[in-house]
């Protein structure tokens, strides 16, 4: 390959979007320029953005799809608010992504999609769309994708449906070139994904190339980009997203408690993935169910927890209210059952594919009755592996449901994921019945101290025993209506739950411990919260953060820690929902509160600025 352009920018770390028609193949564009980027060896971070409709209207705004990547020589842990480069393939694309351009940064256009008819779609009221989007200090790059693509391919005998296909791999080439990114690892991909059609791998190999070559071309009047590999603790990396964690966290589990697998789900966006993903994993023993509905998903879940299986159910915010009886019947039968809830923006079918903390006093209080279940929240796409195993240990352990709170933001997005030693794992210990008491065994008989009943699957010889929805007898499980033994059974049930907090981490602080300023906040917003805390830090504004994966029980020294600051604000994306749960059990503490419900993440940038007002306050 030729040499590299004399204006050569040096940097850390980069933020990277490509956009376009949700038919342009942006999803994979960006994710294959991901894992090359991880391969390389740079710290990743990505968001995809796409509407919630297969196929939305064309060219329109609406109908735009994006893909950002965060990655650098240094440890991200955003997808970065503000783009270095954005790819637009059309008109569409670059008004609904130019605002989160950084000034002067590379705005890639496919010039030829901005025809009249394209630039009214977008709503543009003049053919300037640089002049009217105030981008004149930018670095644009017209590049004709569409038409060089067409020429590249127009004697291989394709139609013309798939030579436009094959225009984002045109764009792709061109990235790579703009990064000095190689080529291997995405041509090894297209042979193998196209293995049964060689001619649609001559026509992708063909115009990768050549968008890259183009790169060389325009290279005198075009800067690029050099970022070195991030310093990296040695082992074997994957890219890796929040459902595809879940799945592989739940599989960890089952062989620690050395349990058979079982999933009882309905497919729903976004959590949809976590089902598809355990249904390709019969090699691993993996039973997958999918119901005609949410409330079959969940009892056949409860079914096989009966039967002696580690049982899961998967589903988004509405789904959840659909399940909410039956994780009440979990919840009375003392079974273990995980139920992961991926949010999404609500109420109803709200917003499909965007993220939002929706659901957490959902989790925690959408049932009738006296009825608390465990409620977690992984943090990043990468630990939803840890809280997914941590989840089935605590509900095989201690008889319970637990609601295990991912989102959409997690989901979807990846990072570099260093595959751990399954044996530095502890292992998963199911209560069974001793054998010295099982000529006498009583099933709601409970361990003194945890207040955990004994777990005998259904058909166990000599264990037979009725479980059901109804008020059982603190000993025998029999239906029961006497008033002191339901207060007995409502008291264990809490009591229970409570103990949990012996069994969970203490909550740590981050940043500046000794600051007057305490940022809390919970699940998926802890890569932005983060990186807001550490950059003000670096420039001498001291602020602590707390950030909860364990909502229910919290951590036991959670009151020790809110009453050490004298400013405390809670950040989340709905209108407060984790900031009332603290006030429901620390009612002596002051809230303050930051919120947003835009079907979106935090920007740093944001968070720095609410920080630093609170810090002047």
């Amino acid at each position: 390959m030729m040499g590299r352009s004399s204006k050569v920018i040096e940097r850390d770390e980069v933020v990277v979007r490509f956009s376009g028609d949700s038919g342009d193949g942006m999803q994979l564009t960006g994710t294959l320029f991901s894992n090359t980027s991880a391969v390389f060896g740079n710290d990743i971070s990505t968001f995809p953005d796409y509407p919630a409709e297969i196929r939305a209207p064309q060219g329109t705004i609406g109908g735009v799809s994006g893909f950002q990547v965060h990655f650098g020589h240094t440890e991200v842990y955003t997808p970065g608010d503000y783009a270095d480069v954005l790819v637009a393939m059309n008109p569409a694309a670059l008004r609904a992504n130019s605002k989160w351009v950084k000034p002067g940064g590379t705005i890639v256009m496919d010039v030829d999609s901005f025809d009249d008819k394209h630039l009214q779609k977008a709503g543009y009221q003049t053919n300037d769309p640089i002049t009217e989007d105030k981008l004149g200090d930018y670095h644009i790059v017209k590049a004709p994708i569409t038409t060089l693509t067409k020429e590249s391919l127009k004697d291989m005998g394709l139609d013309n449906k798939s030579i436009l296909r094959s225009k984002n791999m045109y764009a792709l080439g061109l990235v790579y070139w703009l990064f000095d990114r190689p080529l291997a690892h995405t041509s090894e991909f297209i042979k193998k994904k196209f293995a049964k059609n060689p001619l649609v791998v001559e026509a992708n190999l063909k115009v990768l190339k050549e968008g890259y070559d183009y790169g060389v071309i325009i290279q005198a009047v075009t800067p690029s980009y050099h970022i070195n590999p991030a310093s990296i603790k040695k082992g074997k990396y994957r890219n890796l997203n929040g459902n595809i964690a879940v799945a592989w966290g739940l599989i960890a589990a089952a062989q620690k408690a050395n349990l058979e697998l079982f999933l009882g789900s309905y497919p729903i966006t976004p959590a949809t993935e976590i089902l598809q993903e355990l249904s390709a994993r019969k090699d691993l023993g993996v039973k997958v169910f999918q119901a005609e509905d949410e409330i079959a998903g969940i009892c056949t879940a409860i079914g096989a927890s009966f039967a002696g299986d580690l049982a899961v159910t998967s589903t988004s915010g509405p789904g959840l209210a659909l399940k909410g009886e039956a994780i009440g019947l979990a919840v009375i039968a003392e079974l273990p059952l995980v139920i992961v809830n991926v949010q999404r923006g609500g109420p109803s079918t709200g917003l499909p594919t965007k993220t939002e903390q929706s659901d957490l006093m959902q989790a925690l209080h959408g049932r009738n009755g006296e009825s608390p279940c465990v409620v977690m929240a992984a943090s990043s796409p990468i630990n939803c592996f840890e809280y997914a195993f941590y989840a089935a240990k605590i509900a095989v352990e201690h008889m319970t449901p637990v609601i295990l709170l991912t989102d959409g933001f997690l989901a979807n997005g990846t990072q570099s994921w260093r595959i751990p030693d399954l044996a530095d794992y502890p292992e998963i210990v199911a209560k069974r019945v001793p054998e010295e008491q099982k000529e006498n065994w009583m099933p709601y008989v409970r361990d003194p101290e945890s207040l955990v009943r004994s777990w005998a699957p259904v058909g166990t010889p000599g264990l037979m025993h009725r479980i059901g929805g109804l008020e059982k007898d603190e000993e025998t499980g029999g239906v029961s209506y006497d008033a002191e033994n339901h207060q007995k059974m409502v008291n264990y049930r809490r009591d229970k739950i409570k103990n949990i907090e012996n069994c969970i981490p203490e909550q740590d602080i981050l940043g500046d411990v000794d600051s007057q300023v305490l940022v809390i906040g919970w699940g998926g917003t802890f890569g932005h919260l983060f990186t807001a805390v550490e950059e003000l830090q670096n420039e001498g504004k001291g602020v602590a953060l707390a950030h909860f994966n364990y909502i229910n029980p919290m951590p036991k020294n959670t009151h020790d820690v809110l009453k050490r600051y004298k400013k405390i604000l809670v950040c989340e994306l709905n209108m407060g929902q984790f900031a009332n749960h603290l006030r429901m059990n620390f009612p002596d503490i002051l809230y303050r509160q930051y919120n947003k419900v835009q079907g979106l993440p935090f920007t740093v940038l944001e968070l720095k600025e609410q920080f630093k007002k609170l810090l002047e306050d």
